[in-house]
């Protein structure tokens, strides 16, 4: 009989937004070189690159501020509008050549794809409707294509689509008809369990339905107590954020070792970054959260690893 090889379990990271992190440069927000700091305190190893800006841009400055730390960066962020059509190309493109050259050149493989808001996160404005049309899907379809066969050729770099609450790509049947609309070799997911569920999506569920399209995760937990009420009363999400609707677990949904276990299976290079929203909280206020949501995932599953 041939051995079997256990499977390490997944890379559990986190990133600047399980610190308050939603902007480069916010006088609110936390520092990034106390961000570094706690990470480390917490017990982490993997991040992300947050918002371009919020991290030194320049690649051997970041560089020695991780590998001083022994840190390591698993995945960058843009944020796209293909559906509006062929404009928002140069925009997208724009904010590859910063994130993913930076992110690249650490050594990081992906890149977290975020579409715009049909609402916005700043002000709250509702500034497009909230479907998209055929002709939308369509556009934007290929130009997710588009954007992951670019980043593939330039950079390395797989793209992670990010479905998202107040986002036209949010609920289980949007999120399916996106993965139809797309190309494997191109576009995958980064299965946010936090915002997947915020629209009732099962997560699991998805997981086995469509094993081949789950690139990367983000783990985060919603407040079921709070999320009937945000829905029926149509609360913004950034003020759904700064009401707690993104808990610390274990007190939401979903739970998050399923999750683990069953992407595990599927491959255990892939990521799982802790990243709760909590874009408005005191500076004081993530650090022990964070290190008590480490603690909780290496407490309920054995397949989650450091490095």
């Amino acid at each position: 009989m041939g051995e079997t090889t256990e499977n390490p379990g997944l890379r559990i990271g986190t990133a600047p937004d399980s610190w308050g992190v939603w902007f480069p440069d916010d006088p609110q927000q936390v520092p990034w070189n106390r961000f570094l700091d706690e990470v480390v305190a917490a017990g982490y190893e993997w991040i992300e690159l947050g918002p371009y800006g919020y991290l030194p841009t320049d690649p051997h400055q970041l560089e020695d501020e991780l590998g001083s730390r022994g840190l390591k960066l698993s995945a960058g962020t843009v944020f796209t509008g293909f559906h509006k059509g062929e404009d928002e190309w140069q925009r997208a493109w724009d904010q590859a050549l910063n994130v993913a050259g930076l992110a690249s050149k650490l050594g990081a493989e992906h890149l977290v794809v975020i579409p715009d808001l049909w609402r916005s996160d700043a002000t709250s404005e509702v500034l497009e409707p909230r479907v998209l049309d055929d002709a939308q899907w369509a556009k934007l379809g290929a130009g997710h294509d588009r954007l992951g066969k670019a980043l593939l050729e330039e950079f390395g770099m797989k793209q992670q689509f990010h479905s998202h609450a107040d986002s036209h790509i949010g609920t289980t049947r949007e999120v399916l008809r996106f993965l139809d609309e797309t190309d494997a070799r191109y576009t995958n997911l980064c299965l946010d369990t936090g915002h997947f569920a915020y629209y009732g999506g099962d997560n699991v569920k998805l997981i086995e339905e469509r094993p081949e399209r789950i690139g990367y995760l983000h783990l985060k937990q919603v407040d079921p107590s709070q999320l009937f009420d945000v829905l029926k009363n149509d609360v913004p999400f950034a003020q759904a954020v700064a009401d707690g609707i993104m808990i610390e677990p274990p007190h939401g949904v979903p739970d998050l070792a399923p999750i683990i276990e069953a992407v595990a299976k599927l491959d255990p290079e892939i990521f799982a970054i802790v990243e709760q929203d909590m874009y408005g909280c005191s500076v004081d206020a993530p650090f022990p959260i964070a290190q008590r949501t480490r603690e909780h995932i290496f407490g309920c599953t054995h397949l989650a690893r450091i490095s």
